[in-house]
């Protein structure tokens, strides 16, 4: 509901608006994710009912149940919030189509990043930057839009049948987060008088010192530009804010970053272990660093960012086994898992991305010591673990 571009453009512009989402059935949604989409629907149907509206839900193909219910109801335009991928860019050329042809108008509208994926490119030429640091510096000097309220009430159409949401289903962590803009905005806010912190505690694993609202992004439960703006102060948690910013302009660039290496040359020799892999997957690798972490992502669908550095690098620098086959993993247990930032970061750690030292790998050993010296995260994972 708050700094909701879409929800705000529509609410300023017209008497009748239909939220609306659609479920749509070729997007994966792996058992973690799909708890915690289902909560942040309830939740956001609460919200709207509460200002007088309600949540639409449909199911099937977005392009089809969007623009049948604008005729149903007499829409004279569709407001959609802009997405990155290249299936995003499919969905939205095959529904300014139908647009086109229902004569209905059509806005696209920028607010899953800060910074907007096309809004910076290098000055000596190329449509995205391909290296971190110098996106971070234009990045940070970008003047950022003002954080939009929530709309006071919301008018629906009558007599429109809101549709059923989807079930929380089966399996998946134990221990997830909880879905929903309450639990996001509530972590928001206890996490602004740690957010200073961050940079000389975030590698702590033992401290745990993560914001853990990367999920509650990725689902659009909190807004990328509110978080930035609470957290100013913090110039270490901005640039975690601005990778996410730089993967989705890699992302809208080179679509094929789900399977395809980023960097032209890369080397792309994988072995074929499937023992190895499994052993990587349940946590069984007999080294204490890489097996906590694999024992913490299955347990909580989380990961903080240096234990998923060392996974990585163990899989694909260590084991030598494809990025792929990791980011699928992360992919299936993650509650923040997306293309951009998943892929991005294999392919980074894997040395086909944008890490200027592709050669880079992790000891995981010399990280325990570095970054869990007393052994107590080690020991929170594997309990029967002595060392």
């Amino acid at each position: 509901m708050h700094d909701n571009p879409a929800l705000h453009t529509a609410s300023a512009t017209a008497q009748r608006i239909v939220p609306l989402f659609v479920l749509d059935p070729h997007i994966d949604t792996p058992p973690n994710r799909r708890r915690f989409l289902s909560e942040s629907l309830a939740d956001l149907r609460e919200a709207l009912r509460r200002r007088g509206g309600d949540l639409i839900v449909r199911r099937g193909d977005p392009v089809r149940q969007s623009a049948g219910l604008a005729r149903e109801v007499g829409a004279s335009s569709i407001i959609v919030a802009a997405d990155a991928s290249g299936y995003a860019a499919d969905r939205e050329h095959r529904l300014r189509r139908a647009c086109a042809e229902l004569r209905l108008d059509l806005r696209v509208v920028d607010g899953i990043t800060v910074v907007p994926p096309g809004d910076l490119t290098p000055t000596g030429g190329g449509n995205h930057y391909r290296v971190f640091t110098p996106y971070w510096r234009v990045w940070r000097a970008f003047r950022r839009r003002a954080v939009l309220p929530a709309p006071a009430h919301v008018v629906l159409p009558d007599r429109l049948d809101p549709g059923r949401l989807v079930g929380p289903g089966r399996g998946g962590s134990p221990d997830p987060l909880p879905g929903g803009e309450q639990s996001g905005r509530a972590r928001m806010r206890r996490w602004q008088g740690c957010a200073d912190s961050y940079g000389e505690l975030r590698d702590d694993l033992d401290a745990d010192h993560t914001s853990r609202l990367s999920a509650y992004l990725h689902f659009g439960c909190v807004s990328p530009v509110e978080v930035a703006s609470t957290m100013d102060s913090s110039e270490a948690f901005l640039r975690q804010l601005c990778w996410r910013d730089f993967y989705h302009q890699v992302l809208a660039a080179f679509p094929r970053l789900r399977d395809q290496a980023y960097r032209p040359g890369a080397r792309d020799e994988w072995r074929d272990e499937p023992d190895a892999l499994a052993a990587w997957r349940s946590g069984t690798t007999g080294v204490p660093i890489v097996d906590a972490a694999m024992h913490q992502l299955r347990a909580e669908g989380f990961l903080p960012n240096r234990a998923r550095m060392i996974v990585a690098s163990y899989l694909t620098k260590q084991l030598r086994l494809d990025w792929r086959l990791g980011a699928r993993w992360f992919d299936a247990w993650l509650l923040d898992a997306d293309v951009a930032n998943n892929y991005g970061n294999w392919q980074w750690v894997a040395g086909t991305g944008n890490d200027t030292r592709p050669y880079r790998r992790f000891n995981p050993h010399r990280q325990e010591e570095r970054f869990d010296p007393d052994g107590t995260y080690v020991r929170r994972w594997l309990p029967g673990h002595v060392g």
